[in-house]
């Protein structure tokens, strides 16, 4: 097996950036997910409250970050000052993050009708994931919970196999946000990997990822009148393991080295699960 595709998200729910290669440390890969929108209370905001994030093009430059949406006047980020900050919150996760200049704070409160801030995840800030699941002290940006997200191309093809025998039609691997694509002809075969090798590092798998309203949305568009994942889902992925509820799709993957993945690589298995995850049974 190797590595068929590689992602980034530099702004929280905002569009991915293919790449061919990236660099990894304990908080996963460089540049992921190191921006988020923001309420001004401090609460983050995802496509699940504002799909139109999913039309927010990021091109990260060397001392600056590029904002384009379509129609609109494209906005020009400037380092955040590390002594202007706020308390933030991702999921139940409190963080000190820098803050945007207010210019940009404008100007993206026009794009989208209400007040919203921009925050960025510098080095003064600090969040680990769950260490029930990650371990102790493994740090993590505004991810939802943990650092590298890897899907399989054998478990999508099973996905809409599944779709299409019920008329529903397909979707793309973008509606699942990864960040490590691996070739594989066997559907779900990651459910009983417990941790892999790419490129010299050892990833373990933690945890299933129980997918929500965004595998619904266009991740271009933010449209949710297109393909539908979830019925689908919820035939053949429905967790019946009450840690993890719902419908699952890829695995949370954490870093235990660091290094270099480059689309092409092989995937090596360390070691498997004695057993899969439990679904419930149609």
């Amino acid at each position: 097996m190797r590595v068929s595709d590689l992602f980034v998200y530099p702004l929280k729910s905002a569009r991915g950036i293919a790449i061919p290669a990236g660099s990894v440390n304990a908080f996963g890969f460089s540049g992921d997910r190191r921006a988020m929108i923001t309420d001004p209370e401090g609460q983050f905001i995802t496509q699940r409250e504002l799909p139109d994030l999913a039309r927010i093009e990021v091109q990260p430059g060397a001392t600056a970050l590029r904002l384009l949406m379509e129609g609109k006047a494209d906005i020009l980020v400037p380092p955040p000052l590390p002594e202007n900050r706020m308390d933030v919150i991702v999921w139940k996760s409190p963080v000190s993050a820098a803050v945007a200049d207010r210019e940009t704070n404008r100007q993206l409160s026009d794009w989208f009708g209400r007040d919203i801030r921009l925050v960025f995840f510098d080095d003064r800030a600090e969040r680990v994931a769950n260490p029930t699941w990650a371990g102790e002290d493994t740090p993590v940006t505004f991810a939802d919970g943990y650092q590298i997200l890897v899907t399989t191309t054998g478990s999508l093809k099973a996905l809409n196999d599944d779709m299409l025998d019920h008329g529903e039609g397909s979707v793309g691997m973008e509606r699942f946000r990864p960040n490590i694509v691996i070739d594989a002809d066997e559907a779900w075969p990651e459910d009983r990997w417990e941790a892999i090798e790419i490129g010299g590092i050892r990833l373990d798998l933690v945890k299933p990822c129980a997918r929500c309203i965004m595998t619904t949305q266009d991740q271009k568009t933010g449209s949710r009148e297109v393909a539908n994942p979830m019925p689908a889902m919820g035939r053949i992925r429905m967790s019946a393991d009450r840690r993890v509820p719902g419908p699952l799709f890829g695995w949370n993957a954490t870093p235990r080295g660091a290094g270099t993945i480059t689309i092409g690589d092989t995937v090596s298995i360390i070691s498997e699960r004695s057993e899969g995850w439990a679904f419930k049974r149609r």
